[in-house]
C-alpha cells in the first residue's frame, strides 16, 4: 500500500458522501439508508480495502461529537416537559426489548447462553441518535414526537450499553448477580451524568472567556472527546456524559457566544456532522464484507443464519410496538394528573413512535467488539448487520410515507401556548424602542431618528402580521421578493466594480459578507430557508 493510499480512500469516501446524498434526495429516500446502500456496494469492489476497519476507534471518533450536536440543539425545556415518555423508551423499551430478543435468540439457538441472547439483546434494543436525526430531520412529524424519538436516542445508547457490559461479564464468567448489576447501572448513570455536569460547566466556562472564533469552535469539538474519554477513563458512561455536556453547552450558548461566533459554529458543526453521519453509515455498509468473511462466505449467512437472524429482527421490531402502546396509554388511563395535563394521543403518534426505531454504528461497533471465542459471536454480529440494515433500509425508507399517510397531530403539554414568532418579535422590538427612548428621552427623535423609526417600523410589521396575517400574506410576499431583488442588485454592482479594478479584494469580502447577512435575514424573515431548499 502507498503512502497516499489511505488518503485516497477517504477522498473516495466523501465522494461517495456527496453523489449519495444528491441520489438519495432524487429518489426521495432517506440519506442514511442510500449511505448503507452504497457501502454495502462498494465492500464488494474486487479491490479489497487495506485496512481494517476498527470498531472501537471508529465509535469513538463519531460518536461523541454527533452526539453532542444533537444534545446541543435540543430544546432543553421541550426535553425536560417530555421526560416521562423519553424514559420510558429510553429504559423501559430497551430493557423490555433485551429480554425479549434475547429470549428468542435462545429460544432459536438452545446452545446459546442466555446471558449471550441478553447481550444480542442489548447490543440490538437501543435505536441509534445518528440514524434517527438523519432521518427524521426531514419528515413533517409534529415537533413533540421529534423531541420524544431523539431523546430517546441520547440517552438510551447509555442504558444500552450498560446493559451490554453487564451481559457480556456474565456470559464470559459464567456468573450473574441482580444486586452487582444494579450496583454497576447506578454507578455508570450516576458517573456519566456528574462527569457531563462538570464537562457541560467548564467548557461554557472556557468559551466565555474566549474572544476567538476559531479557538472556541476547536473547544466545541475537543469538548465532545474529552467528555467521553473522561467518562470511559473514569468506567463511567461517556454517551451520558456526552449528552449532560451537550444540553448544559446548548443551554448556555445564547448568552456565552456573540452572534459572529455563534453563526460561524452552526456553519462549521452542520458540515461536520453531515459528513460524519454520511461516513458512518457508508462504514456500516462497508463492514458486510468483514461480517460475511468471518461467517465463512455468503452461502453459510444465507443459508443457516440469516433465517433467524430475520426472526430476531421481526420480534425485536414486535417488542418496540408492545412496549410502545402500553407506554403510551397506560400512564394516562391509572393517573388522572397526567391524563388531565397530556391528553390521549391518537393512535397514529404511537404508530409512528414505534416504527421509528432505526439502529446504526453504536449497535455495530457493540457487536463486532465482542472478543474472539464469546458465545454465538458470529450469529450476533450477523444479526446486528442484519437489524441495522431492516431498520434503516425499510424502516427508515417507509416512514416519510406512513407519516404522509397517518398525518399525525400531537396534543401540547399544558394550557397555555407559547407565543408565536411574530408575537415574540414584536415584544422583543418593543422592549428596545423603550431602552431607546428611556436612554435618550425626548431627544431620542432628533439624535436617533432612523433608528427610532426602524424599530416603530419593526414593531408595526410584527403586530399588523399577527393581527392580519392571512389578509397581508401577498404584501408580505411582494415585499421580501423587493429587498432580496434589491440585495441581488447590490451584489451583482460589488462583483462588477470588483471586475473593473474599482474595488479591492478585502473591500469584497467585507461587503460580500454583509449582504450575505443580509440576504439570510431577508430569507428567513420571509419563511424561505436560506440555502434555498
Amino acid at each position: 500500500m502507498t503512502a497516499h493510499a489511505p488518503f485516497v480512500i477517504v477522498l473516495a469516501l466523501l465522494v461517495a458522501a456527496v453523489i449519495l446524498s444528491i441520489l438519495a434526495r432524487r429518489l426521495g429516500m432517506p440519506p442514511a439508508a442510500a449511505y448503507v446502500i452504497g457501502g454495502m456496494a462498494l465492500s464488494f469492489a474486487p479491490q479489497k480495502l487495506p485496512f481494517e476497519l476498527d470498531p472501537e476507534f471508529i465509535m469513538v471518533l463519531f460518536l461523541p461529537p454527533l452526539l453532542q450536536a444533537s444534545a446541543y440543539f435540543t430544546v432543553w425545556r421541550d426535553f425536560k416537559a417530555n421526560l416521562r415518555p423519553i424514559l420510558m423508551l429510553a429504559i423501559g423499551a430497551v430493557i423490555f426489548t433485551t429480554l425479549v430478543v434475547g429470549l428468542v435468540a435462545h429460544w432459536l439457538l438452545p446452545a446459546m447462553p442466555l446471558a449471550a441472547g441478553f447481550c444480542l439483546g442489548a447490543i440490538v434494543s437501543p435505536p441509534d441518535a445518528v440514524a434517527a436525526k438523519a432521518v427524521l430531520a426531514r419528515l413533517p412529524v409534529p415537533e413533540r414526537v421529534v423531541t420524544v424519538l431523539e431523546g430517546e436516542s441520547l440517552v438510551n445508547d447509555a442504558s444500552g450499553l450498560m446493559l451490554y457490559r453487564v451481559a457480556t461479564a456474565a456470559a464470559l464468567t459464567g456468573l450473574f448477580d441482580w444486586s452487582d448489576a444494579a450496583t454497576m447501572f447506578a454507578q455508570l448513570t450516576a458517573g456519566g451524568l456528574a462527569v457531563g455536569v462538570a464537562a457541560g460547566f467548564f467548557v461554557n466556562f472556557i468559551m466565555a472567556r474566549l474572544r476567538d472564533t476559531q479557538l472556541i469552535i476547536i473547544t466545541s469539538f475537543l469538548s465532545a472527546w474529552g467528555a467521553y474519554l473522561g467518562a470511559e477513563a473514569l468506567h463511567t458512561s461517556g454517551v451520558l456524559a456526552v449528552v449532560t455536556a451537550g444540553l448544559i453547552m446548548g443551554w448556555g450558548q445564547h448568552a456565552i457566544l456573540d452572534a459572529e461566533s455563534r453563526l460561524e459554529a452552526q456553519a462549521v458543526w452542520r458540515s461536520a456532522v453531515f459528513l460524519m453521519e454520511a461516513a458512518v453509515f457508508i462504514l456500516i455498509g462497508l463492514a458486510l464484507r468483514k461480517v460475511v468473511e468471518e461467517l465463512g462466505g455468503f452461502g453459510p449467512a444465507l443459508t443457516s443464519t440469516l433465517p433467524q437472524a430475520l426472526i430476531v429482527t421481526a420480534a425485536m421490531v414486535a417488542a418496540r410496538f408492545f412496549w410502545v402502546f402500553p407506554a403510551t396509554y397506560l400512564p394516562r388511563l391509572l393517573i388522572p394528573s397526567i391524563r388531565a395535563r397530556d391528553p390521549y394521543p391518537p393512535p397514529s403518534i404511537p404508530i409512528i413512535v414505534g416504527w421509528a426505531g432505526m439502529r446504526g454504528v453504536v449497535s455495530l461497533a457493540a457487536a463486532l467488539a465482542l472478543p474472539i471465542g464469546f458465545p454465538a459471536r458470529d450469529f450476533i454480529i450477523l444479526t446486528t448487520f442484519v437489524v441495522i440494515a431492516v431498520t434503516v433500509l425499510i424502516q427508515g425508507a417507509t416512514l416519510g410515507p406512513l407519516v404522509t399517510w397517518l398525518k399525525p397531530t400531537a396534543p401540547a403539554i399544558g394550557s397555555q401556548p407559547p407565543l408565536g414568532e411574530h408575537e415574540a418579535k414584536e415584544k422583543i422590538y418593543l422592549a428596545a424602542l423603550e431602552r431607546i427612548s428611556a436612554e435618550v428621552g425626548e431627544d431620542g427623535e432628533r439624535l436617533h431618528p432612523q433608528l427610532m423609526e426602524e424599530y416603530r417600523r419593526r414593531v408595526f410589521v410584527y403586530r399588523k402580521n399577527h393581527e392580519e396575517r392571512a389578509a397581508l400574506v401577498d404584501v408580505r410576499r411582494a415585499h421580501f421578493e423587493m429587498a432580496l431583488a434589491a440585495v441581488s442588485t447590490a451584489r451583482e454592482e460589488l462583483l462588477r466594480l470588483h471586475r473593473l479594478g474599482c474595488v479591492h479584494d478585502s473591500t469584497l469580502h467585507a461587503v460580500e459578507a454583509e449582504l450575505d447577512l443580509e440576504e439570510a435575514r431577508l430569507r428567513r424573515l420571509s419563511g424561505e430557508r436560506p440555502n434555498g431548499r
